[in-house]
């Protein structure tokens, strides 16, 4: 769900504001309050994702409509309520022409990503992406869930992906924080040290030789 995954014209000069985060979440928070006054937010961030995938992806010269600088505001909010307004609801259409209004639709995958995380921390529940090398069985997961769960102050939800690069170990991500216990890190790191014990060593061979010479 990465902005770059959009073909719109101005999510990287958006995404390169260094507040573009803090002003991500101030909406994120203002899209689950409001779906939290209307009944669901599990219905709300449904209809989200639904348009993402549903209506941004699949109909790139839209997206390239609602995120261009050369359409007006007022006619990127006409274009939402006459196109979005008949299908959607009316918390949705009103939370796109807000955005419009701001000129942050270009924020929305991001806006999507920050709602849902915050919504599964008022949930009590965080999604956890562990990657391996190999496909692991049901025992392998339901550990590595016990595991964090007795650890962390939150009900684990086990994302499972595979990369034979990591060669062995697992690659634990919560958030933005990474754990990475992979073998292919483990060797580089011992390479690296490797490397620095010979480079010591060589530096210090040059000293005595020198010393020696010197004398």
């Amino acid at each position: 769900m990465a902005a770059s995954d959009t073909p719109i014209e101005k999510v990287k000069s958006v995404l390169d504001d260094p507040s573009a985060r803090a002003i991500t979440r101030v909406y994120a928070d203002g899209f689950l309050s409001a779906a939290r006054s209307m009944g669901s937010s599990e219905d709300a961030l449904d209809e989200f994702q639904s348009f993402i995938d549903d209506v941004m992806k699949r109909y790139p010269e839209f997206a390239r409509i609602l995120n261009s600088s050369i359409v007006s505001r007022d006619d990127k909010i006409d274009l939402i309520q006459k196109v979005v307004g008949p299908f959607g609801s009316k918390l949705f259409t009103n939370f796109l022409c807000v955005l419009a209004k701001h000129e942050r639709l270009g924020l929305l995958p991001l806006i999507l990503k920050e709602s849902r995380s915050r919504h599964e921390i008022q949930q009590g529940i965080r999604h956890v992406k562990v990657t391996s090398s190999e496909p692991l069985n049901e025992n392998a997961v339901e550990r590595i869930r016990s595991s964090m769960k007795q650890k962390m102050p939150f009900e684990p939800v086990i994302d499972l992906q595979t990369d034979p690069e990591i060669l062995g170990g697992l690659v634990i991500q919560v958030g933005d924080t990474v754990y990475d216990g992979s073998l292919a890190t483990r060797l580089k790191k011992l390479r690296e040290r490797i490397g620095e014990r010979t480079l010591n060593e060589i530096q210090s061979g040059r000293n005595r030789f020198s010393h020696i010479e010197a004398n």
